[in-house]
């Protein structure tokens, strides 16, 4: 656990964040946590810029306005590879990550580069989903495995750890998809380079407090980044 950020991206996540973050230190007190804010006018980074002050275990990036998931993640890994971690979690701030799934993400990756919290391992893992949200994203990897032929049943799944060797060798900087795409992009990339992955079952519960921020802006940058992927792939472009 020593050397590890967790990292959490957050946009109006004050309810959850002020019991997320220090849950996850209880549980786990040699981890430091990172969360990026995009300027949360529900004060999220008010309240976690005054816990790191008195816990410096916990970090804080606040960023100008509302710039999106995979950005924040890619601001995340680049922190964490500037200041030494070996390892990055990414999680969700809305509690549909089960914090106590971390431990067992701490138990797999000394044996691989990539761990995936996969809710589709073991049949369906999602709870209190409306099935028209199940199916899309059912279906969305069952698409992506088939366009691009990444061996992982949840490459759409953002609860996952990854090794910094990992991270160093994919260009943070051409990273710029969201959502879904980004989820998708980060594993194909890292399956491409030769690294290892594995998935561990979880349980997915969807958020009791604050908005969801899919939209059908994150479903189009899917459909069309897995094709972008394997042609890249195919004609040797992949960065």
């Amino acid at each position: 656990m020593k050397n590890t950020l967790i990292i959490i991206p957050t946009y109006d996540e004050l309810s959850n964040i002020t019991r997320l973050l220090p849950e996850l230190l209880k549980l786990y007190p040699e981890v430091n946590v990172l969360v990026v804010d995009d300027n949360s006018p529900d004060g999220t980074a008010d309240f976690v810029k005054e816990f790191a002050e008195k816990d410096d275990r916990a970090k804080l990036i606040k960023r100008e306005g509302k710039m999106g998931l995979g950005t924040a993640y890619v601001a995340g890994f680049k922190y964490m590879l500037e200041n030494g971690y070996e390892y990055a979690v990414q999680m969700d701030a809305d509690y549909s990550h089960d914090p106590r799934v971390v431990k067992f993400f701490f138990d797999n990756i000394d044996n691989y580069d990539l761990v995936i919290g996969s809710r589709y391992i073991q049949g369906v893992n999602v709870i209190n989903w409306p099935m028209s949200r199940l199916l899309l994203s059912y279906f969305a990897n069952m698409y992506s495995r088939v366009v691009t032929g990444l061996p992982v049943k949840d490459g759409t799944g953002g609860y996952k750890c990854f090794r910094r060797k990992v991270l160093e060798a994919i260009n943070l900087d051409k990273i710029h998809s969201n959502g879904y795409a980004f989820q998708i992009e980060m594993n194909f990339k890292t399956w491409k380079k030769g690294f290892k992955i594995f998935e561990i079952p979880i349980i997915f519960m969807d958020r009791i407090e604050g908005t969801s921020k899919m939209s059908k802006k994150i479903v189009r940058e899917a459909v069309w980044m897995v094709w972008k992927l394997r042609l890249q792939s195919i004609f040797g472009l992949l960065k």
